[in-house]
């Protein structure tokens, strides 16, 4: 069993949809979830969007309700009150803002925010309304070219170089509610193990990676006692 880290212990916590699984919003891969009734090459890729824009933002606006409506659950909680102590990186692949809403600071994205728009012809960013639609111009430079603010298939996630900068300097790496498939995530416990770092899991069931310590429970049991370990 990994020992609570050190008061000046480098913490970087990956999280991902396990983590909000709990407070309503399922992922791709539930069955009969709002993902299954759509086709994620239509929905989730800029091809697919060039196709047919009007789908896209009727998909997104459906699970920006739905997040919406959603609570932070006491995972959320625990990683908020995690945050707030030094030397501590949250990187998400949620596009949600239930870490923000409670209450985490500095948030690492790395797959967008669906409370925020990107206008793909002059790169402006700015706060997405409930409902987005093709026709909606982008404030900055009026084209009809406003697209949710977040990484679809195929494109690079965000903030690279700032999350593979606190991997090099962790002490620990803990990865919270993810599949471990999907790269470039899926190698951030390597190339935290190859910096020095022990690794750790906390999931539902066992992704299979290369942890040095794999705990298994609801992210709602799960986080809160760890996090109460670190903070002591």
């Amino acid at each position: 069993m990994i020992r609570p880290a050190a008061s000046s212990a480098r913490i970087v916590v990956l999280s991902g949809a396990g983590l909000s699984a709990e407070s309503g919003l399922g992922t791709f891969r539930d069955a009969g979830g709002l993902w299954a009734r759509y086709d994620l090459e239509e929905v989730a890729t800029p091809q697919g969007f060039a196709r047919d824009p009007a789908l896209v933002h009727d998909f997104y606006n459906a699970r920006r309700a739905n997040m919406t409506a959603s609570a932070p659950n006491a995972a959320h909680e625990a990683l908020a009150r995690l945050s707030r102590r030094d030397g501590v990186t949250l990187v998400t692949q949620n596009i949600d803002d239930l870490l923000e809403r409670a209450g985490a600071r500095g948030v690492v994205h790395m797959h967008g925010d669906l409370s925020r728009a990107l206008c793909h012809a002059c790169g402006a960013r700015w706060d997405a309304p409930a409902v987005m639609s093709p026709e909606a111009p982008c404030p900055d430079c009026g084209a009809a070219a406003t697209r949710p603010d977040v990484v679809w298939f195929g494109e690079m996630p965000y903030r690279m170089e700032e999350i593979e900068t606190a991997l090099a300097a962790a002490d620990l790496f803990v990865s919270v509610g993810t599949s471990g498939t999907v790269y470039p995530a899926a190698g951030f416990a390597a190339l935290a193990r190859a910096a020095g770092a022990r690794t750790l899991e906390l999931n539902l069931d066992p992704s299979g990676g290369d942890f040095d310590e794999v705990r298994t429970g609801p992210a709602t049991q799960l986080v809160p006692g760890w996090v109460d370990e670190v903070m002591g």
